[in-house]
């Protein structure tokens, strides 16, 4: 069945590359939007990952460009939002993907890496919107999607707060952009992905357990559904809330997590 959710419609996606590794939630969620129609811009800091990202969407046959950006960067965020208006003529959807877990407890964690964990989570968040609103408000219309995470609003047992406050944070920029601007025509409202199973976080908590498949196992046991999501999961909600099917949902913070932001566990 084709998917034409987002046809004609131009997805700016901050965090999209991928790699050999694995597929992440950027990748795939470039990729989702590529086939449901968008005209993709997929950002990354490594131009090799965000690349890999473009040509599997152009492989395709759906259409990408690659772009290179330091999201905490505010110039190189710019640059980044108006060489896509060029390629594209309009931003419609805005992705920020861009996050890392940063480990330690408040005496552990030095102030630098709680800055760290705000600069990479939030103020990437913050800079996207900052340079894409006006061309959104412009337009009259637009949708931003932000990934936030089940460790914003509950306790998932790791030793991060740093990570856990900052995207609290992100929830809450969410909220703040999507009642201020729903008079222009934009939504916003961000993902809370649970447990899952990326590249990205078998190589930042691989030292929270003896070993990958320790690991693996343990967060599979976690989860109400006995298995970890995948990027997948979290690119399909990312795109309900990015396409006219979530027309009246604004401010949202929908969690992907099989049920896990409910449970005692």
């Amino acid at each position: 069945m084709t998917d034409d959710r987002l046809a004609g419609r131009v997805a700016l996606v901050f965090g999209g590359g991928g790699s050999s590794d694995g597929v992440t939630n950027g990748q795939a969620a470039a990729m989702t939007y590529a086939r449901a129609g968008a005209s993709v811009a997929v950002v990354d800091i490594d131009a090799a990952a965000a690349r890999w990202s473009a040509d599997a969407i152009n492989d395709e046959g759906n259409t990408a460009v690659a772009l290179t950006a330091d999201v905490t960067d505010s110039t190189q965020v710019a640059a980044a939002v108006a060489a896509t208006k060029e390629a594209f003529g309009a931003v419609d959807v805005l992705h920020n993907n861009v996050g890392a877990t940063v480990l330690g407890t408040p005496e552990e964690l030095s102030y630098e890496h709680w800055q760290k964990a705000f600069q990479l989570n939030v103020d990437g968040a913050f800079l996207a919107c900052k340079h894409v609103l006006p061309l959104m408000i412009e337009q009259g219309r637009g949708a931003i999607v932000n990934v936030s995470s089940l460790a914003s609003i509950r306790h998932v047992g790791y030793p991060y707060p740093a990570y856990m406050a900052a995207k609290a944070a992100v929830n809450q920029l969410t909220v703040s952009v999507a009642l201020t601007h729903a008079k222009h025509g934009i939504r916003a409202n961000a993902v809370a992905p649970g447990f899952i199973d990326t590249p990205l976080v078998r190589r930042q908590l691989a030292s929270q357990a003896g070993s990958i498949d320790e690991l693996l196992a343990a967060r599979n046991a976690l989860s109400p559904t006995g298995k970890m999501g995948t990027p997948w999961d979290v690119a399909n909600a990312s795109l309900f809330l990015a396409s006219d099917e979530a027309a009246y949902v604004n401010a949202v913070c929908l969690p992907v997590d099989g049920g896990m932001a409910m449970s005692t566990g």
